[in-house]
């Protein structure tokens, strides 16, 4: 297929462009040819094609080569800013291609604070540069609700549902941990057991992802017989734990959030309570940033017997 920039009438091949830049730099159509491979005739035959085209001459023709008219040397600007915008651009439409550049949307629910995710995120930030990463927080519907509208490239879920329309692989798991005041009884305990947090007050955020906090809460403490008591407040994550540290209430957390120590909050682990995390996607997705993303997610995904 040729290149072609297009007129009102008519339309100019970049070889046009090429050729006559290539002339007015050798000031000879001869060597112009032999700089671009090609004959004297063959760049000739080209110069006149452009000329046609513009309706000018754009140079002056002696026995000893060529020298520009006056429209040629207004042109010749023209010519090389077009070469340069097209280069430039082709080049970042082959780097996008590539996945050296471009954006990747992340959807996010367990902590960026140590583990799995930051891990990843680090090695593909040194080996992409020029890949810009958008973080959104977010409720899992939320998320897969954007992945199949093709808003959002990936996201990071927790548990192993099976979305509808979305592609999933698991790659790592977490130990949740409960968040206690450090002057709280249980604090002397090296991990727990639900059995021993029946009777707890505990404080999950309206922000999400609190309402799944909220639901495996309700799940496992009302299996044990009792009606958990659970406070919603309207504050993100590290308010919750100001409110934690003051002794208002327990919290769970991934194990990926303890590594963020905060005044006054201890962390302790519930015996076999493991949180798998899984790479939510749109098979319609052909995004070669994020495409680089999930393959180095595979390749790195870690699942140790915990």
């Amino acid at each position: 297929m040729k290149e072609k920039v297009y007129g009102l009438h008519n339309y100019i091949e970049l070889r046009h462009l090429r050729h006559f830049v290539a002339a007015a730099e050798h000031g000879s159509f001869r060597k112009a040819g032999a700089a671009l491979g090609l004959s004297q005739s063959a760049i000739s035959r080209c110069i006149a094609e452009l000329e046609d085209q513009i309706g000018a001459s754009l140079f002056h023709r002696h026995t000893w080569g060529v020298s520009q008219t006056f429209a040629g040397q207004q042109f010749l600007n023209t010519a090389r800013n077009t070469l340069r915008m097209v280069g430039e651009g082709a080049h970042d439409v082959s780097a996008a291609g590539r996945g050296e550049s471009g954006c990747v949307r992340i959807g996010i629910y367990s902590s960026t604070a140590s583990g799995f995710l930051t891990d990843l995120l680090r090695r593909y930030g040194e080996r992409h540069r020029n890949v810009r990463i958008e973080m959104i927080d977010g409720a899992a519907y939320e998320h897969v609700a954007a992945i199949r509208r093709l808003r959002l490239d990936v996201a990071f879920l927790a548990g192993e549902r099976d979305w509808s329309d979305c592609e999933r692989t698991q790659l790592w798991s977490e130990h949740v941990f409960v968040a206690m005041p450090d002057c709280h009884p249980l604090a002397t305990c090296d991990s727990l057991a639900w059995c021993n947090l029946i009777r707890e007050n505990f404080i999950v955020s309206a922000i999400p992802p609190g309402d799944e906090v909220h639901a495996h809460l309700v799940r496992e403490l009302a299996g044990a017989g009792e009606r958990p008591c659970i406070e919603v407040q309207s504050v993100g994550l590290d308010n919750l734990l100001a409110l934690v540290a003051l002794g208002r209430g327990l919290t769970l957390v991934c194990e990926a959030m303890t590594v963020a120590k905060f005044p006054g909050v201890s962390y302790r682990p519930i015996i076999d309570e493991i949180l798998s995390f899984s790479a939510v996607w749109s098979a319609n997705n052909d995004n070669p940033a994020f495409r680089r993303l999930l393959s180095l997610a595979k390749m790195i995904a870690v699942r140790p017997t915990l």
